[in-house]
């Protein structure tokens, strides 16, 4: 088999440029300015979403679980213990609509429990 050092490629253009838009060579300045510009065309913005924004969403954040007898349960009471497979300090685990998508931490706020994201989940990781 032998090698044609001058193939004819349709995709590339005798003057060096390859395709319509993009040139062979570029400074890295326009580099940027390319990356940019596809950056800003698939940015959404909130507003993009307001068809949206009324869709209601079970948001769950689950400290731990724990199995229990049926007994068990029937005899606590306030002020009993339940213990968790989670240890403290732990991550929690943050679901919306029973899918998991973030892990976080419990801060108080003004008095009231809330939960922090500290690392969200993409599909696929939440295993």
């Amino acid at each position: 088999m032998s090698q044609d050092s001058n193939l004819d490629l349709p995709e590339f253009k005798s003057d060096g440029d390859i395709g319509a838009d993009v040139p062979a060579t570029m400074a890295d300045g326009d580099a940027a300015q390319i990356v940019q510009t596809l950056a800003d065309e698939n940015e959404k913005t909130a507003t993009d979403l307001s068809p949206v924004f009324d869709v209601p969403v079970n948001v769950s954040a689950v400290l731990g679980k724990t199995s229990i007898e049926l007994n068990s349960l029937l005899k606590l009471k306030a002020g009993s213990v339940v213990e968790l497979e989670r240890k403290i300090g732990e991550a929690i685990d943050i679901f919306v609509n029973d899918r998991l998508v973030a892990r976080g931490e419990i801060v108080v706020v003004d008095d009231r429990l809330g939960v922090t994201m500290t690392e969200i989940i993409k599909d696929g990781d939440s295993a």
